[in-house]
């Protein structure tokens, strides 16, 4: 009778933790990839924050363009480098301690039964404000060194013009070593099938000091807030922070008396692109991991389109800016350099086909990518995560099913300890 009370209370036990296991889990719609993006989460109210923060951010990128348009009426070749700067954000945002950040975090925050739509844009926060501050503190020392050397403002603007074409190409430069990494990585998958992602741990492991300075922090982290503290830590890297500030090194020395809070409206695209994206990213990774962005196919194709539309624009706008310093320093002549003089005096006008350019290169690659047959690897991968899905859920059910003859087992032998305690029993009477 003791080992039929013992086994009772040990499948009651585990009854039990399972229930509450499972009572953790939040239930999360596992939809194809063509699901609408609302219809994989079944609570209204989360809906609603996700309508509310995707309206926030549409508000936020036309608050900030149309703010550039009206501010730099009588600045026109800053379009250009506007556009650029917005361009770094959203390059930023898919950079691997961004997604695996983000994507980590959403996991875990899960495990505990949040549900969380924030993760993306609080670390996206916490990372630009240490981008405006170092890019408002550069343009404040650069603006009181320029009010001491006002005597130098030709030298001055000959070294801000270099100073902004030497960063343009460097990030051009920089960004094409990134677009061919994209590109075998994209490649490798497609003919591979294999596409290994990134851990926050390993993330973490190879960025040294400050690394190992994060991983006890994103260990407490068990709020989406408490994101933004993660992101202001992770800005103290200073990749990010030295491209935006330079940014606003090249626009005072080559636009003198620009004022500060013209130059801030680089850094606030920057923080409007990477915001969108990452606040995109941490939704999806709550929502689904076989959609869209999450897909690993979708995820490097976008990666490879926009790295490559930062290069053109870095090379674009660098180089007219390095051939006008040329052709003026050496008093050039001829029809090519005027054609160049000409581009350089309507940088502006060059800004706004730029953006137009970007559109169209965009919808050649949307185009490219369902006729190139990447949408079919897409297809391919997505099933195959469904497949996994399936045999994880039937490994599951063959250990349910295991544990259920166990417990059959166990009740089988406390009937037969019971019968041979009665036989016993009833033999010792006889005896008696």
């Amino acid at each position: 009778m003791d080992e039929n009370v013992e086994y009772n209370a040990d499948e009651k036990v585990e009854g039990e933790e399972m229930e509450r296991t499972a009572s953790m889990q939040p239930e999360i719609i596992q939809p194809s990839s063509r699901t609408p993006l609302l219809h994989r989460y079944d609570s209204q109210a989360l809906k609603r924050k996700i309508i509310l923060i995707f309206v926030g951010l549409a508000l936020a990128n036309i608050a900030a363009w149309a703010g550039v348009v009206i501010s730099f009426h009588n600045y026109p070749k800053l379009i250009g480098t506007a556009s650029l700067a917005y361009m770094l954000g959203l390059r930023h945002a898919v950079d691997a301690d961004h997604l695996a950040a983000i994507d980590n975090v959403t996991r875990k925050l899960l495990q505990t039964g949040q549900r969380s739509v924030g993760v993306g844009l609080f670390f996206s926060l916490g990372h630009s404000t240490i981008v405006i501050a170092a890019s408002l503190a550069i343009a404040v020392t650069a603006t009181a060194i320029k009010d001491k050397f006002g005597d130098l403002e030709t030298i001055g603007g000959l070294i801000g013009a270099s100073i902004s074409a030497a960063f343009l190409l460097a990030i051009g430069i920089m960004n094409t070593f990134v677009l061919i990494s994209v590109y075998r990585s994209l490649q490798r998958l497609r003919h591979t099938g294999t596409f290994q992602e990134e851990d926050i741990n390993d993330v973490l492991n190879n960025s040294g000091c400050l690394g190992r300075f994060f991983a006890p922090v994103f260990r407490f982290i068990d709020k989406s807030w408490k994101m933004y503290p993660l992101g202001v830590l992770f800005g103290f890297g200073f990749d990010t922070s030295t491209e935006v500030g330079v940014l606003g090194i090249a626009a005072i020395q080559a636009n003198q008396g620009l004022a500060i809070w013209l130059i801030m409206y680089f850094p606030l695209l920057f923080t409007v692109g990477m915001a969108t994206i990452d606040t995109i990213d941490g939704i999806l990774m709550l929502g689904t991991y076989s959609w869209a962005y999450i897909n690993p196919v979708r995820k490097l194709y976008y990666n490879l389109t926009i790295t490559f539309l930062s290069i053109l624009i870095a090379f674009i706008i660098g180089g007219i800016e390095l051939l006008n310093i040329i052709g003026n320093q050496l008093d050039a002549q001829g029809p090519f350099w005027a054609f160049l003089t000409a581009l350089g005096d309507h940088l502006g006008t060059m800004g706004f086909i730029i953006i137009g350019l970007f559109v169209i290169t965009w919808i050649i690659s949307v185009i490219f990518y369902r006729f190139s047959g990447y949408r079919e690897l897409e297809e391919r991968f997505v099933h195959q995560s469904e497949e996994n899905a399936r045999a994880s859920r039937t490994d599951d059910a063959s250990d349910n099913g295991a544990k259920s003859t166990l417990n059959s087992h166990k009740n089988s032998v406390v009937v037969n300890v019971d019968e041979v305690n009665q036989e016993e029993i009833l033999s010792g009477n006889s005896n008696a």
